[in-house]
């Protein structure tokens, strides 16, 4: 009942933030003019050009991102029992944003980045980056034999920092137009929202999410000790594989499509925790709904409060994510 209330409560919130984002802007909209524009009573070209190519798309484009980085952060707080884990700290933002930005790089004067075969690809680039960056990491935190969840933040942040640098390189190699494009993304903005990047995003949305949702017991028993998951005939190792690739695709697709939109995956989990509590059947799809939430407040925000400039959902979103990070890190601490 709890949980039933609780995404009825979700949904709520999700539908209220398209709502403004629909209907407000720098041609704003009543609600009955977009009523009438999406069941296509009066067709008007200028209410069209807002809603069907700026607006819906941007909308649809940063739920279906918010969705996956939730869901994503709940897996990997599950897998490595540490509530301060996210794609982002960890480095696997980084290391698909690095694949995507040598994606631009090595093809710019070739592809372009709206154009079909440009955004098919960049998700594969992306996922490549994201699984150098947890083989990396899973490497490099181990300490005698298993995954130390103090180590995974101090390794995540080493290793995003040499990713990040590496993309730093090769972004400035890039010509002036190419760079502005690279920079942009690399801020975490829906700013070139099409229905192309929609498109991109809905089969890695079919396939990953229902395949980690069955795993939802297993995440339970990794709360435990690996021994204790060890004895109820669980095989570890292979589990957390498969869960930390689903992860990684659903990461590297968003990366790939919105940049680099880090600390849903931090604070999607934790209020899904508090709501419905730690049971990852309930807690996985509640933390989807509030990365939905997250990404369309904070693009919402960027696009209205600061025009006519817009500041990346990214750059918001980091603003409330960083004093967050550091008030769980002190409660962690106590």
């Amino acid at each position: 009942m709890r949980f039933r209330v609780v995404l009825a409560g979700g949904l709520v919130i999700v539908l209220a933030a398209i709502y403004f984002s629909l209907t407000n802007g720098t041609f704003d909209m009543s609600i009955r003019d977009v009523f009438r524009t999406l069941l296509r009573l009066e067709a008007d070209p200028d209410y069209d050009l807002v809603v069907f190519q700026f607006r819906l798309p941007r909308i649809v484009l940063g739920a279906l991102v918010g969705y996956a980085l939730g869901i994503a952060g709940a897996v990997i707080q599950g897998v490595t029992r540490n509530g301060l884990a996210d794609p982002g700290i960890l480095g696997i933002n980084a290391g698909a944003g690095m694949a995507v930005v040598l994606f631009m790089f090595l093809f710019q004067a070739q592809l372009t980045m709206t154009g079909w075969l440009g955004v098919m690809m960049m998700p594969l680039f992306g996922i490549t980056g994201g699984m150098l960056a947890t083989a990396a990491i899973l490497i490099l935190a181990r300490e005698g034999g298993k995954l130390d969840p103090q180590r995974l933040i101090l390794v995540g942040i080493a290793i995003a920092s040499g990713f990040g640098a590496v993309t730093m390189y090769f972004s400035l190699k890039m010509n002036p137009r190419d760079y502005e494009m690279a920079v942009s993304w690399l801020a975490g903005s829906l700013h070139s929202a099409n229905w192309k990047f929609v498109v991109t995003m809905l089969p890695w949305l079919v396939l990953l999410p229902p395949l980690i949702w069955l795993r939802t017991r297993v995440l339970d028993l990794f709360q435990l000790s690996e021994d204790s998951v060890k004895s109820v005939g669980v095989a570890v190792e292979r589990e957390k594989k498969l869960l930390l690739l689903g992860s990684i695709g659903l990461v590297s697709a968003s990366v790939a499509v919105s940049g680099s939109i880090g600390f849903v995956g931090l604070i999607a989990p934790h209020m899904a925790k508090q709501l419905v509590g730690f049971k990852h059947r309930h807690m996985i799809p509640i933390s989807g709904i509030a990365g939905m939430a997250i990404v369309l407040t904070g693009d919402f925000i960027g696009r209205t409060i600061f025009a006519p400039a817009e500041l990346a959902a990214g750059i918001v979103i980091s603003v409330i994510g960083v004093p967050y990070f550091v008030y769980l890190l002190f409660r962690m601490r106590k």
